[in-house]
């Protein structure tokens, strides 16, 4: 099999995965707006929706287009990664249950969660982000995807868990 097609079976893979992450956050943003919930930081979430999609395109369109060959302990390397960094992403939504959607919702009186990876970072989901930012795309050697969305992801994720430390300031200890 080739590095494109085993790269756009892996993606297609993570494509499904975003859909079961938004089949999720849209029953939890439902929980959470039932018991009061309140949403901020709507103003950067469309620009993450499209990072977040053209980022998978993009490694797609390089990975055609360029053609690389990566060398096998890359792929497998990174194929490795990307795997662990979905593994940590949904322990942070197992973990949050419920309380866990793609957008900031926080439910006023309810303690934030300080189990699972939350014992360990404050924020372990974005981790998995950066993570998988690199290794997904290097596994088809698809480098300036990678680059491109560090970087890019970088400036997101900076007012990202701002938005996210200040709504969650407000909670019980």
């Amino acid at each position: 099999m080739s590095v494109e097609v085993l790269f756009t079976v892996v993606v297609l893979l993570v494509g499904v995965e975003r859909l079961a992450e938004l089949v999720v956050s849209k029953r939890n943003a439902a929980w959470s707006f039932a018991r009061g919930g309140v949403e901020t930081g709507r103003e950067h979430f469309p620009f993450m929706v499209v990072l977040h999609t053209g980022f998978l395109l993009g490694a797609l369109v390089e990975v055609w287009v360029r053609r690389p060959d990566p060398p096998a302990l890359l792929v497998g390397s990174m194929l490795a990664l990307a795997v662990a960094s979905q593994v940590l992403r949904w322990w942070c939504i197992t973990t949050l249950g419920p309380r866990w959607n793609t957008r900031v919702i926080v439910v006023p009186g309810l303690a934030p969660v300080t189990s699972g990876p939350y014992r360990f970072l404050s924020h372990p989901n974005y981790v998995a982000v950066v993570v998988e930012g690199v290794a997904l795309p290097l596994v088809g050697g698809a480098w300036i995807t990678a680059l491109v969305f560090t970087v890019v992801n970088a400036g997101l994720l900076v007012v990202r868990i701002r938005v996210e430390n200040q709504a969650l300031a407000g909670l019980p200890a």
